[in-house]
């Protein structure tokens, strides 16, 4: 068992927390600032640069390397702005992934390489107003008639609604009941009867886009179902990859207030020395030292241990609760420690604490992940109806 990263993997962090620190920080003000997506050129540069789709497969563009890989790029980038990274995290771990795995040939020839390239994004649609962490509650069917499905329903929580260039829909492709009439199709924006409602606008998440999505008769070729009715595991398997990006995210979150904290309380002085020579202040920091690189090791173990697969659900949601709590955690400690300065629009603290507790809801909410948890410890699932 080797914790160390290999010396390929060693030089892509270097080389990406460069290219992040250098030309990032700039752009991430602005899309703190308007609250607007990262530009097509930006998108663009990312593909350019390899960093779109590095853990899909090369034959359609990506980079063909693993999940790590993906983690460590992903990191060094949210570190900077979850918004700027957002679409390196739909790439490598939203449901562009699923489409590798389950899309058909022609699926994924026309949209994989555009996904790589900066010129697409794929974003996925679960939740509706009565279906979120009862997914299988979902009501948005899917009519299939001829060589067309005809959609109907409503969806809401949709990060990139109104702003990503097609969608993977969850929905019911037949009559039966709970899970087993669960399929998703994919659904390009611009397809008549398919719109959305008004912008939400979140307490952090800034420049990712959410609104309610409306289907009406919406017709979808047949040939872009993704997983027929019957393959809701098939869905969730992929889902369990996406778990690692949003713990990805919230590490980086945590990972990039402790840097700023640590360096801020080996500087600022009070009663005539710095804060970091005060217990008080070494125990928490401690503290939140040791959060972030457990945190990093059970991220590590999911996407290790999936290699180019997807990991299992116990393991991806260890990581994603443990890291959803452990940037909550971090970023109060670090306001705490900052005072006024961490309160203040000034400084990056408190758009981290913003950003930290909606990974914690985003994805399957912490209480979600400890249920998921559980049922894999006893081999069961436990039915929340009863």
């Amino acid at each position: 068992m080797n914790f160390t990263l290999t010396p390929e993997q060693q030089a892509l962090q270097i080389s990406v927390r460069k290219f992040a620190q250098n030309e990032l920080p700039k752009v991430a003000i602005e899309i703190e600032r308007d609250d607007q997506p990262p530009s097509l050129a930006l998108k663009q540069r990312f593909g350019e640069l390899g960093y779109l789709g590095i853990n899909l497969p090369s034959q359609y563009g990506g980079g063909g390397l693993s999940h790590l890989d993906a983690v460590i790029v992903l990191e060094e980038v949210a570190k900077i702005s979850i918004g700027v990274a957002f679409p390196i995290f739909e790439s490598c771990f939203g449901p562009t992934l699923a489409i590798a795995h389950f899309g058909t040939d022609q699926m994924k020839e026309s949209v994989i390489p555009k996904v790589c390239s900066g010129d697409m994004v794929v974003a996925v649609s679960m939740s509706e107003p009565e279906a979120g962490s009862a997914l299988t509650d979902l009501k948005t069917n899917g009519r299939i008639e001829g060589d067309k499905i005809i959609l109907n329903g409503t969806k809401r929580w949709c990060s990139g609604a109104g702003h990503s260039e097609a969608y993977v829909v969850y929905c019911r492709l037949d009559e039966s009941p709970g899970a087993k009439g669960i399929g998703a199709v994919l659904v390009h924006k611009g397809a008549p009867g398919f719109s959305f409602g008004k912008r939400d606008h979140h307490m952090g998440f800034r420049g990712v886009y959410s609104a309610d999505m409306y289907f009406d008769n919406v017709k979808v070729p047949t040939s872009d179902i993704l997983v027929s009715a019957g393959g809701f595991s098939k869905l969730m398997d992929a889902f369990d990859l996406e778990r690692c990006g949003n713990t990805t995210m919230s590490l980086a979150v945590g990972q990039s207030a402790f840097d700023f904290v640590l360096a801020y309380v080996r500087e600022r002085k009070q009663f005539g020395k710095p804060l970091i020579e005060f217990q008080a202040v070494q125990l928490q920091i401690a503290e939140m030292k040791m959060q972030i690189d457990a945190a990093r090791l059970l991220l590590y173990r999911a996407v290790v241990n999936a290699a180019s697969d997807l990991p299992s659900v116990a393991e991806s949601s260890v990581a994603k609760c443990f890291a959803n709590e452990t940037a909550r955690n971090v970023t109060g400690k670090a306001m705490q420690l900052m005072g006024g300065y961490g309160y203040s629009k000034e400084f990056p603290l408190e758009q981290k604490m913003r950003d930290a507790w909606g990974w914690g809801i985003a994805g399957g909410s912490i209480d979600i992940q400890k249920i998921n948890i559980a049922a894999a410890l006893v081999g069961k699932r436990f039915n929340q109806r009863l």
